[in-house]
């Protein structure tokens, strides 16, 4: 199926219109053959319901085709050669993403990697290191943009192109100090994708919904580091509902940052400790190829026990809780927005893995010369544990 420009358009106003979400829009085109038919039929249905819905007006439409385009983003349609094969198998596809960047990347074979925002050092040097090994084997790595583990596995696989999903609009890039790793990824060959709109500014339901994309793109999902009440965490349970991977790296029991993970290897999920360990799953899945496409008409509908889609609200309005309230902190972080004196620096970027000190000033932006001083006074005052080879620790607070 290749979409003509008008169709397009359509497809982009009936998405566009409030309360059509995936599922809806399946249903619409399904039942009237077409966006433009079911456009028509839309006032008839919403009055007989009982609402109003109002769909953008062509030349709204047409005015964000040609924001997206002075952007150098273009609308791929669910069911073109170009839509990426594995969301495409997914129950709540999409039915228009807006992709920057080489949308050929989307079809390549992919995983995710997500995590903590407010991650270790330990953390962040272990997601440096395995999704460099996983570009290297020549999968795409994709993640949510997010600060701390997502920004790593998006900086360490730059050479090998990188796919980053976005929360909100292709101009509204969130957390915003982001948008320079955005060019970056771009520049490099990489490629973001968007559902919202241009101009959506992301509020907190966007994040699950952009995580359902984040496993949907990939064939597994690693987990990196994960509060028991985390994103992360969301982002695993749909690859399972989806049907693909699951992988956890494990952490000290001491640490809240592993609590999350440590329980997706106790349900089942698989331990990683090295590159191989993802290799040897997904290998026989790429040898062969994607997960199986359905066709549009025999989409199967989503059992409505899954509570959770509402959570998500795929088929209203947005929430109005601000990207922020998604991002305060987790159970056991602290606020890695937030100004902080070095020690307190140390303290978040710290865990019960020995890390060492060049490691640790090179997360933190401090001076190797600070961040010595300061493991001084943290071990005089108990909180820091050395080791040998120069590494050191946080001593938990029981």
């Amino acid at each position: 199926m290749q979409l003509t420009d008008a169709q397009r358009r359509d497809w982009l106003r009936l998405i566009r219109t409030e309360g059509v979400g995936p599922r809806t829009f399946r249903g619409l085109i399904n039942r009237f053959g077409s966006a433009a038919a079911a456009l028509d039929a839309l006032p008839d249905l919403t009055k007989r319901a009982g609402k109003r819905a109002v769909p953008p007006s062509k030349t709204e439409a047409e005015r964000e085709m040609a924001a997206a385009a002075r952007l150098g983003v273009r609308f791929l349609a669910m069911g073109e050669a170009a839509y990426p094969k594995a969301l495409h198998a997914t129950e709540t596809a999409p039915p228009l993403i807006a992709v920057r960047g080489d949308p050929a990347l989307l079809l390549k074979a992919s995983v995710a990697m997500v995590g903590s925002r407010n991650a270790s050092t330990a953390g962040l040097a272990f997601t440096e290191r395995l999704a460099r090994g996983l570009s290297e084997a020549g999968l795409v790595v994709v993640s949510g943009l997010a600060r701390g583990i997502d920004a790593r596995a998006h900086k360490a696989t730059l050479d090998g192109g990188t796919v980053a999903v976005l929360a909100g609009g292709q101009d509204r890039i969130y957390p915003e100090n982001h948008a320079g790793l955005i060019e970056d990824i771009v520049g490099a060959g990489g490629a973001v994708v968007a559902e919202m709109p241009m101009g959506w500014v992301p509020r907190g339901r966007d994040f699950p919904r952009r995580n359902r994309i984040i496993s949907g793109l990939s064939l597994g999902t690693v987990v990196v580091e994960a509060a028991r009440r985390s994103g992360s965490l969301i982002t695993a349970r749909f690859a399972l509902e989806q049907g693909r991977e699951v992988f956890a790296v494990p952490g000290s029991p001491l640490d809240p940052r592993a609590e999350g993970t440590n329980d997706l290897i106790r349900q089942g999920a698989t331990l990683v400790s090295e590159v191989e360990h993802v290799l040897s799953v997904l290998e026989p899945l790429i040898a062969g190829e994607a997960p199986p496409v359905e066709g549009l008409n025999d989409r199967p509908e989503l059992p409505e026990s899954r509570d959770y889609w509402d959570e998500i609200d795929l088929d209203g309005t947005a929430s109005a809780a601000p990207a922020a309230a998604f991002d305060a902190p987790e159970p056991g972080e602290s606020d890695p927005a937030a100004p902080r004196d070095d020690r307190a620096r140390l303290i978040a970027l710290l865990s019960p893995t020995p890390v060492g000190t060049d490691e640790l000033a090179r997360s933190s932006g401090l001076p190797v010369r600070i961040v010595q001083t300061t493991l001084l006074e943290l071990e005089l005052d108990g909180r820091v544990e050395r080791h040998g080879s120069g590494t050191v620790s946080l001593v938990p607070r029981l």
